[in-house]
């Protein structure tokens, strides 16, 4: 808990512009810290509570890879213009029988307490554990996430005809996006705890002076939001 605290304070003082408005905003109201104290107690406790370093290790990660989903939904209304009635259906999507505003507040707090043990979890991984996982591979599985829940949402969220017929290619994509999720994760916990290893898919997704990132599944036209 020490580490991770300081890995916020950190973050607070010298982090990404991003990390630093997420830290300040937990620092700034006891409250939120006090709960967010108590939420990462829980987490690193299952972790240490394994007896062995390996079995600490895949715990961590599965830690992260829990706190990636965790910030999602707010991370994708920060990414996406949507209509009023859009962001009242993906709150819909996610609080069943709960009010806009209260939903809305409550993931805004996911997302500031998520990403705090998640930038937590980074440090405790690369600093202490020397896991390299939590380098590319872990980066990988998080754009890998990140198009999956796009596409899900935008799936989910299309209203008129144009935007359905739109995200139609999208929606067939989505089982196998699913399932190449699914394997990523299993990559990801399985794979032994040697620092020098890389998942396979890694290396080969090393960019080259012949290679360009592709853009991002389910994305949408600015001009038709």
């Amino acid at each position: 808990m020490e580490e991770s605290e300081l890995c916020v304070a950190e973050a607070a003082r010298s982090g990404s512009p991003a990390q630093m408005l997420v830290a300040t905003r937990l620092m700034s109201h006891p409250e939120a810290y006090r709960r967010w104290e108590s939420e990462h107690f829980q987490l690193m406790r299952r972790v240490s509570g394994h007896r062995y370093l390996n079995g600490q290790v895949v715990a961590l990660r599965s830690t992260a890879l829990a706190l990636l989903h965790r910030k999602a939904v707010f991370e994708y209304l920060q990414d996406r213009q949507l209509t009023r009635s859009q962001r009242h259906r993906l709150m819909a999507l996610f609080h069943s029988m709960r009010e806009y505003t209260a939903s809305l507040i409550a993931e805004h707090g996911n997302y500031v307490r998520g990403s705090s043990s998640y930038w937590c979890s980074h440090h405790l991984a690369r600093g202490l554990m020397k896991d390299g996982v939590f380098a590319e591979p872990l980066h990988l599985y998080e754009e890998r996430y990140t198009d999956y829940f796009r596409v899900f949402c935008d799936v989910e969220l299309a209203e008129t005809e144009a935007e359905r017929e739109a995200v139609e290619p999208m929606r067939l994509l989505q089982p196998l996006l699913k399932l190449q999720l699914a394997e990523a994760r299993r990559e990801i916990l399985k794979m032994p705890y040697q620092p020098q290893k890389v998942w396979h898919e890694v290396e080969i997704r090393r960019p080259t002076g012949d290679t360009a990132r592709l853009p991002a599944l389910g994305s949408r036209n600015p001009s038709k939001k």
